[in-house]
């Protein structure tokens, strides 16, 4: 028996029989530290740069976290995509199909990676402009991401590999992968920034080297698959499969264009109505950065467990063991429910304590973070829902259902009040959008779930009717 042949019973023995239990804990904790040390490399920029250059300098990474989005709504694309298609196929038995959609997957990141960077250097100052840059925080964020564009291809590699290689049974390297860039990142952060004074630029120069460092360890990983063998003929990228690819994987980047289009009209939002407050234009902008950072690790937490039961799912579901299915779904809503009440807890007692750890500020400062934090994220012990939900259909194939529920909260639940409620309450009606969008889209996934569990049920029925 070849090594190939092998390595793929050993897969399908261990994600069709073993425990549900073991199997989440082996793929979700390192998805889950991936996951977290993605949302900190931003993190880490904004803390080094909240001391070295102030609050002009954090509402500058909050006007280029859009470009952040846009990398990683193309990773998840194809790098989920191709990961549940992979996945999918295997547990069909189909393993020959299976190697195209992680070559397809991987070529198609890294000249996705590529486009977005020259588009982004053409386009850099109106792009910025459009994402509600002040005329006071431009130029800082002009410098900023016209060096951290050079990284593009790299963290899209980094971010969507990961998935590619977590589906290769191996989620320790993909953990390692972003270890490695966070960790170079954090260190430079610290000798470029606060060792050699380099301001904006320092903190870019460190992303980028984090990630090109580990991007290129990603393309490593995936040139030496194990569950199937990889050829150059595999990276030829060919419709049939990048279509397959980019249609189970839309949900997810539905998701992130949700949320980067939702944030660039928060931006402009805070800008207009900040200015008619007491607060100025830049106030609450560079404090929704922190907010929106700061959540984002809840967000990763929550990501990450249903990234680590995605190969459960998909597996699974195409074996028709469907009661597995819905155990790794509850096994990470369960744990994701867990994460979201503590954030709750310390969202509502310790805002200004967080908002603080990223330097100075005036009163209006903090005052506004305190009701960003207390306001706009009050249901954030529903926000395991949605996400997981979502990835779940993905999982199985039913990418519209996926695609739907990535939509509510962002497009269909939040951005219509975010527009409307302001015109009667100021700049506080931006803030009170949040619960009313968070509530809504959990009984939207609670719903969908419910009915298909139901179909589930119903299968497995006629299953043994058969």
């Amino acid at each position: 028996m070849s090594t190939d042949n092998q390595n793929s019973m050993e897969r399908s023995e261990l994600l069709g029989n073993a425990p549900v239990t073991s199997l989440m804990i082996k793929f979700a904790v390192p998805s889950i530290i991936a996951m977290l040390v993605g949302a900190l490399y931003n993190i880490v920029d904004q803390l080094f740069i909240g001391h070295a250059v102030g609050q002009l300098g954090n509402a500058a990474t909050n006007i280029a976290f859009p470009f952040s989005t846009s990398c990683l709504s193309l990773a998840l694309l194809f790098g989920i995509g191709g990961a549940s298609c992979f996945n999918l196929n295997m547990g069909r038995g189909e393993r020959e199909k299976a190697p195209y959609y992680v070559g397809n997957a991987t070529v198609m990141m890294l000249l996705c990676g590529i486009v977005l960077l020259v588009v982004t250097q053409i386009f850099l100052t109106p792009l910025l402009r459009l994402f509600g840059s002040p005329a006071d925080v431009l130029p800082l964020a002009e410098e900023y991401v016209g060096i951290t564009s050079l990284g593009f291809p790299f963290m899209i590699i980094t971010t969507g590999g990961g998935h590619l290689i977590r589906a290769d049974g191996n989620p320790k390297m993909t953990m390692v992968c972003n270890l490695l860039g966070a960790g170079i990142n954090t260190a430079l952060d610290a000798l470029f920034v606060l060792g050699l004074g380099w301001g904006m630029s320092g903190a870019a120069w460190a992303t980028v080297i984090g990630q090109v460092i580990s991007g290129a360890v990603a393309l490593v990983c995936i040139s030496r698959y194990k569950t199937v063998h990889l050829g150059l003929k595999h990276l030829r990228p060919r419709w049939e499969y990048t279509s397959r690819t980019i249609a189970i994987g839309m949900a997810s980047f539905f998701n992130q264009i949700a949320m980067m289009v939702v944030q660039i009209a928060m931006n402009n939002l805070l800008r207009h109505y900040g200015a008619l407050s007491v607060y100025g234009e830049s106030v609450p902008i560079a404090v929704s950065g922190i907010v929106m950072k700061i959540n984002q690790i809840t967000f990763s937490i929550v990501i990450g467990l249903g990234q680590g039961a995605q190969p459960i799912i998909s597996f699974n579901y195409g074996a028709e063991k469907y009661d597995r299915v819905k155990k790794a779904f509850r096994s990470a809503v369960t744990v994701g429910a867990g994460v979201a009440v503590l954030a709750f807890i310390l969202f509502q007692l310790f805002p200004r304590e967080i908002i603080s750890m990223f330097g100075d500020g005036t009163d209006e400062y903090f005052e506004f973070g305190v009701k960003l934090f207390r306001i706009f994220l009050f249901f954030t012990w529903l926000n395991c829902l949605q996400p997981i939900a979502s990835m779940f259909f993905t999982s199985i194939g039913k990418s519209i259902k996926g695609a739907f529920l990535s939509l509510t909260r962002q497009i269909l639940f939040l951005l219509p009040p975010m527009v409307v409620l302001p015109l009667f309450m100021g700049i506080d009606g931006i803030l009170w959008a949040g619960p009313f969008a968070d509530l809504l889209s959990a009984a939207a996934a609670i719903i969908l779930i419910a009915v298909e569990f139901r179909i589930m049920k119903r299968q497995k029925l006629a299953k043994k009717e058969a």
